[in-house]
């Protein structure tokens, strides 16, 4: 592992392409970042590993290495864990994507419903295009977690909010690595900046500065993580089951809805919704996840504390 890890900090090192100025360069980009990174990492018998995937990855192993310790530290079961993050996977993956198809591309997912859940692309000349899954939306995919851990404790007979609280203490790391895929993609960009942390994101055909929205929440995430743990470890068994999650669901989705005001509309169609409320999409769908999270975090005290062993009968 710290192999691997190692091999992907030198990769980054050389992502950054030098920059060639020329005409259409103003002043301001002297300043800023040329970000023009190689989206494949490496290559397997020909086919491309993309870094977005890489990210997915890691994160996501991360978050099992984290859930895998917290259940230890609670004596829960072994057999109980081990199915859990099969449901995560696919509660995420699937939930991202019909998130995105319905929350913002919508007319044309009903016009081609099977793109929805296939990872290509149907062409005017009636051929498909293999493109992947490009377009995951993360109030989709928390969404789709928890409908599946809904199943997952009716199935296997645990606590609801404990299994929340497990997976929340573990969430920021694994959305600090998708932002970093992101990134790595060029997408989900800000708006332009004069600052010097302003990015040039050559490959969108772009010769100006914006925000790197991309890497804001990646770094708020990341320094969730560690304050997340250290709440744990001291007020675990002083706190009731709901409130990390709570803390965590309010933590991501406020700073989200406050960050989307430096970032560009991800669809056309929200212009006009901003024109018209002064908010994007992406901060409508947060603003639910905010109220549950402040509901949770809030009435934690009065549910059962998360130290204490399980009773099978609770749900």
């Amino acid at each position: 592992m710290i192999h691997f890890l190692s091999h992907i900090l030198v990769q980054l090192q050389a992502l950054v392409a030098p920059l060639s100025f020329g005409k259409g360069f103003d002043s301001a980009a002297l300043l800023s970042i040329v970000w023009n990174p190689d989206k494949v990492a490496f290559t397997v018998f020909g086919h491309p590993i993309v870094w977005y995937a890489i990210m997915w990855v890691v994160g996501i192993a991360l978050s099992y290495l984290v859930v895998m310790w917290l259940y230890k530290d609670q004596r829960l079961p072994d057999e109980k864990f081990d199915p859990l993050f099969i449901y995560c996977f696919v509660g995420i993956l699937l939930g991202a994507r019909l998130g995105h198809c319905l929350f913002y591309e919508r007319a044309y997912f009903m016009a081609n419903p099977l793109e929805m859940f296939l990872p290509m692309k149907h062409l005017a000349d009636g051929s498909w295009k293999f493109t992947g899954y490009a377009g995951l939306a993360s109030h989709g995919g928390t969404l789709g977690l928890m409908i599946a851990l809904w199943f997952y404790v009716r199935k296997y007979k645990v606590n609801l909010m404990r299994v929340l609280d497990n997976i929340a203490i573990a969430t920021p790391i694994t959305a600090c690595f998708i932002r970093l895929g992101n990134l790595m993609n060029s997408e989900i960009v800000g708006k332009p900046t004069d600052s010097a942390l302003g990015f040039i994101f050559v490959q969108n055909h772009e010769n100006f500065a914006r925000h790197p929205g991309q890497l804001y929440e990646a770094l708020f995430y990341l320094l969730l993580f560690p304050i997340g743990l250290w709440l744990y470890k001291c007020y675990k068994t002083k706190v009731g089951t709901g409130y990390f999650f709570g803390w965590v669901l309010t933590c991501i989705f406020a700073f989200r809805f406050f960050v989307e005001f430096l970032k560009e509309v991800q669809e056309p169609w929200e212009l006009s919704m901003v024109e018209a409320i002064g908010l994007n999409q992406g901060q409508m769908l947060s603003i639910p996840f905010v109220v549950l999270g402040l509901y949770c975090w809030l009435g934690g005290k009065y549910c059962k504390k998360l130290g204490e062993q399980p009773t099978q009968k609770k749900l």
